[in-house]
This record gives structure tokens, sequence and C-alpha cells, in this order.
């Protein structure tokens, strides 16, 4: 790596922080202490692009001469927001509604330069197809993952890939949490080259 800059994953998220890995760059994370409501009437599209900058602007007195990364996700039917179902009732309605039908997820990535303030942001949308499930086929799936703290209630780089017909998007990392295709683009303006 070429940068006079540390790079921050402003995550807690263990998924995130296994895919920047990917990229071969020294990193470390902090938390963000953000409030991730959505406000009245925002668009899914909107509201990770708003959450992802204000990841990265939350740590960003901790951490000067840095390139901070925030991201955030959120599935979406027909515009409904599914947040992360969080107990395994609200993730078995969560995957009945998602029966046969196409839900889209949008990423949103912001990188954020605390030298220079520049600020660097993307919506990756990503659409799943599910199959027609079953309610015991739902069941068994959440006893053997038990995906509560994920959006969708499905993990797509485990078992959850079982769950779908067809994926469909430009960058299969922005499903799992983080559009690393857009954050190459985003690091090399940055002076950050990968590989």
């Amino acid at each position: 790596m070429n940068s006079r800059y540390q790079i921050v994953l402003a995550s807690t998220s263990p998924f995130r922080k296994e895919l920047l890995a990917r990229l071969g760059l020294v990193f470390t994370t902090v938390s963000p202490n953000v409030d991730e409501s959505a406000k009245v009437n925002e668009l899914p599209q909107d509201l990770v692009v708003r959450l992802a900058k204000e990841k990265a602007w939350a740590v960003m007195d901790e951490c000067p001469a840095a390139l901070i990364i925030g991201s955030d996700q959120v599935a979406s039917i027909g515009g409904k927001i599914l947040g992360k179902p969080g107990s395994r009732s609200r993730a078995i309605a969560q995957l009945e509604d998602a029966s046969g039908k196409r839900i889209t997820f949008y990423t949103g990535l912001c990188l954020l330069n605390t030298d220079t303030g520049k600020v660097q942001t993307a919506c990756e949308p990503f659409h799943v197809h599910f199959r027609n499930l079953s309610r015991g086929g739902i069941e068994s799936y959440l006893d053997a993952e038990q995906p509560y703290q994920c959006a969708g209630s499905f993990k797509s780089e485990g078992l959850g890939i079982s769950l779908f017909e067809r994926l469909e998007g430009d960058d299969p990392n922005a499903l799992i949490g983080l559009p690393l295709i857009q954050l190459v683009s985003m690091l090399a303006k940055e002076g950050v080259q990968v590989p």
C-alpha cells in the first residue's frame, strides 16, 4: 500500500471486516455510534448513503490523517425497508414475505478523507430472487444459521444461498455488506492502489 493515510473501517461487522481484508490492506476498525433509524419517507438508497456518511463522520475525531470507510445496508421489498429481524419470529415473517419475490439490497458506501474533507459516496443495489419457500424449509434454515442480525434474515455466504432462484447485480460483495468494486475505485482516487 502506498498511502500516507491510515485506513479505518467504521464498523463492527465481522462480515465487512472479512470483506475488506480480502483487499490485502492494513486497516483498523472503529465502532461508530450512529442511530440507524430511517427518516420519514426516506428512500432505502438515500438511507444507506446517509448512514454510511454518518458512520464515517462519527469516528472522524478519533482518526486523524485517515481514509475512513463507512457502509450500511438495507433490504427492501417494493420500497418497504426490511430491518434486521432480531428474533426467530420476525425472521420467519420476513422470509415468508420474501418467498417467491425479488428483494433489493441497497448497500451505501462512503470514503472520507479526514485530511482534505473529501467525501466519496455510492449506493450499490443487488437483487435477490427468492424461491417459493415452505414454512418447514424456512424453520430448518433458521435452525441451521440463526441469521437474526442480518438484513433480510439470511446469510448469502452460507446456507442462505439455498433460498434463492437467482442473484442479480454488479458486485456480489455488496450483498454481504461492502461493495469492494466501488471501494477499490474510491481508494484509487485517494492514491491507494489495490493490489
